[in-house]
C-alpha cells in the first residue's frame, strides 16, 4: 500500500497527512487481540513503553500480523523495511524520490515519546511489513505538545504486504491510540495517483472532508466513532476472521507431522484418515525419524522436516509431543505454512507450566502469521467435495451434509459426529456435517471465529456448538445473535471443571 506522505518528507517535499482524533474513548481491542505481551521496554523519550498497545491481528487474507509500538531498538529493522519498499511507494510516501533513510530519518522514526509522536510496525516473523506514525501539531502545522488535539499522519507498507488489509488495521489502531493519547481529528495530504491509499481513508467510515489544492488531494476527518466506522470495523472484523478459518478448514496441501512407520499411532492415524477421506490436494507424512532414503509413506509423500518438503504447505497437523513442538512450529513458519492444528497435549489443561507453554506457543505461532486450532485439539473435517478433509481422530467419517459442528471437547463432538452418523439413515444431508472443529484448549481460534465462518458458509444451514467456556462473552453474544438470525444456531455450555483432560498425545 503506497503510503500518505508527513512532515517528516524530506526538504522540498509537500508535508503530508495531519490527524486530529478525539479522546473520549479508551483503546478499543483489535479484533484478534493477544492476551500475551512480551517484555517492557523503555523509551528513550519520555514515557515508559505502552505494552496494552500491542495486539495481534488478522489480515484481509486471513494471516495474522503483530501491531506494535516501534522503539529505538528499531533502526535495523526499519532500514531493512525501506529498502524493500519500491521506488513508488516511497515516492508515494515522501512526494519526492526518496530511495534511502538517512541516519537523522531513522532517529526520527524510531524516537517516540508515545504521547505527541507515536510510530506502529505491523510485523510478521518479527520483521516490518508495514509502519504508521502521527506527530501532533499546533493551529499552524508545527509540532506541539497537548492540549493541541491535531496531528500529522503517515502510512508506508511493503508491496509485497499491499491488498491485505493492512493499512485499513493500522489505521484502526493509531486511530485508538490517538484518542487515548488526546488528539480529535487525522489530516492526510496524497497524490490523486495513490488511489489505494485515498480508499483507505475514504472506506474508514469516519466523518471527512475532502479537498484538492495544489495538485494534492487533502483529507480531514474526526476519529470520533460513527455508526458507519464500527459498522466497517466489524464487517472488517467478520470477513478476516472468516478468511482464517477458511484457510484452516480448506487447505490446499496439509502436512501431518509426526506420522509415524507404522499404524495405530495418533499422527500415523490422522494422516490415515486424511488420505481414506480422499482429501483433494496435496499430503505429505513428516517424521524426523525416517529414514534418510524413504521417499513415501503407504503411498503418501515423506519427508524428515517440513523443511524439505519442495512445494508449499498451507495446513500442518502436528502431533508430536509438547516438547517438540516449538521446533516444529519454527519449521512451518519458515516454510510458510499458513495454520497449524495442534493435537499435541501437555498445556493449559496439565497446570501452571502448560499454560505458559500455550501461551509461548501462541506467540510463536502468530510471530509467523499463523493461527492454530489447539492445542489439545481432536482435529478438523471438512466434507465438502471439492475438499474432502478428514484431519480429525474420529473413527469414522461423517456423512457430508448441511450442519456445522464445534467441540471443544473431543470426546463430545466425537459422540456427536457418531450420533448423527447413526440418525442419518444413509440419507445424505438430513444429518450429515458439512464441517467439524474440535478446538481443545482453544487457544487461538475460538467458536467465536467458526461462526463468523458459518455465516457466511453457503454449505452451512444448521449450526451446534459445544463449549466449555466463554472467552469474550460480550463479542459471542454479538456474533450468536447475527448468527442465528441467519441460520438456526444451537449452543450447549457444559458444566465447568478444573482441568481437562490429557488429549490424544499426552499420554
Amino acid at each position: 500500500m503506497p503510503g500518505a506522505a508527513s512532515s517528516a518528507a524530506p526538504r522540498g517535499s509537500r508535508t503530508a497527512a495531519s490527524v486530529r482524533l478525539s479522546t473520549t474513548d479508551c483503546l478499543a481491542p483489535s479484533p484478534y487481540a493477544s492476551r500475551t505481551l512480551g517484555p517492557m521496554q523503555i523509551s528513550s523519550d519520555r514515557h515508559e513503553y505502552p505494552a496494552h498497545w500491542e495486539a495481534d491481528v488478522v489480515l484481509r487474507d486471513g494471516g495474522t500480523a503483530r501491531i506494535r509500538p516501534i522503539t529505538v531498538d528499531d533502526a535495523e529493522r526499519l532500514v531493512s523495511f525501506y529498502e524493500q519498499v519500491s521506488d513508488e511507494s516511497k515516492y508515494y510516501r515522501f512526494f519526492a524520490p526518496y530511495p534511502r533513510l538517512s541516519a537523522k530519518d531513522v532517529h526520527r522514526f524510531t524516537h517516540h515519546d508515545f504521547v505527541d509522536r507515536v510510530g506502529l510496525a505491523a510485523t510478521v516473523g518479527g520483521e516490518f511489513i508495514a509502519t504508521v506514525r502521527y506527530d501532533r501539531i499546533g493551529a499552524d502545522g508545527t509540532p506541539a505538545s497537548a492540549p493541541a488535539d491535531e496531528a500529522e499522519v503517515a502510512f508506508l507498507v511493503q508491496d509485497a504486504h499491499q491488498g491485505r488489509g493492512v493499512a485499513s488495521a493500522l489505521l484502526e489502531h493509531i486511530g485508538a491510540v490517538a484518542r487515548e493519547r488526546g488528539i480529535r481529528r487525522f489530516a492526510a495530504e496524497v497524490l490523486p495517483a495513490n488511489n489505494k491509499m485515498i480508499k483507505v481513508f475514504t472506506d474508514a467510515g469516519y466523518t471527512q472532508k475532502r479537498s484538492f489544492e495544489d495538485g494534492v488531494v487533502r483529507l480531514e476527518f474526526d476519529l470520533e466513532p460513527t455508526d458507519r466506522s464500527l459498522a466497517v470495523q466489524q464487517a472488517r472484523e467478520q470477513r478476516a476472521e472468516a478468511r482464517s478459518v477458511q484457510r484452516l478448514l480448506a487447505p490446499g496441501s496439509v502436512a501431518v507431522v509426526g506420522a509415524g512407520r507404522t499404524p495405530g499411532g495418533v499422527g500415523r492415524s490422522i494422516l490415515d484418515n486424511i488420505r481414506d477421506a480422499g482429501f483433494t490436494g496435496r499430503l505429505y507424512a513428516v517424521n524426523k525419524a525416517f529414514e534418510e532414503d524413504r521417499k513415501e509413506l503407504d503411498g503418501v509423500a515423506a519427508y524428515r522436516s517440513v523443511r524439505a518438503i519442495d512445494a508449499p504447505v498451507d495446513l500442518a497437523v502436528v502431533a508430536v509431543p509438547a516438547d517438540r513442538v516449538p521446533e516444529v512450529v519454527t519449521e512451518c513458519g519458515e516454510h510458510g505454512v499458513q495454520g497449524l492444528v495442534v493435537v499435541s497435549a501437555g498445556y493449559a489443561e496439565s497446570g501452571p507450566d502448560g499454560r505458559e507453554r500455550q501461551r509461548a506457543l501462541v506467540r510463536q505461532a502468530r510471530s509467523y502469521g499463523m493461527r492454530i486450532i489447539g492445542p489439545n485439539a481432536f482435529g478438523v473435517i471438512n466434507t465438502s467435495p471439492d475438499v474432502r478433509l478428514n484431519a480429525s481422530l474420529a473413527p469414522e467419517s461423517p456423512r457430508p451434509g448441511r450442519i456445522g459442528l464445534f467441540a471443544q471437547s473431543g470426546a463430545i463432538g466425537v459422540a456427536l459426529l457418531s450420533r448423527l452418523h447413526r440418525r442419518g439413515g444413509g440419507v445424505t444431508g438430513v444429518t450429515g456435517v458439512s464441517t467439524f472443529v474440535s478446538s481443545g484448549n482453544r487457544a487461538d481460534v475460538s467458536g467465536n471465529d467458526v461462526m463468523q465462518y458459518w455465516y457466511e458458509d453457503p454449505d452451512t444451514d444448521v449450526a451446534l456448538m459445544y463449549l466449555e467456556s466463554i472467552g469474550n462473552p460480550r463479542k459471542f453474544a454479538r456474533l450468536a445473535r447475527r448468527t442465528a438470525a441467519a441460520k438456526p444456531l444451537v449452543v450447549v455450555q457444559g458444566a465447568r471443571r478444573r482441568r481437562r483432560s490429557p488429549g490424544p498425545c499426552g499420554k
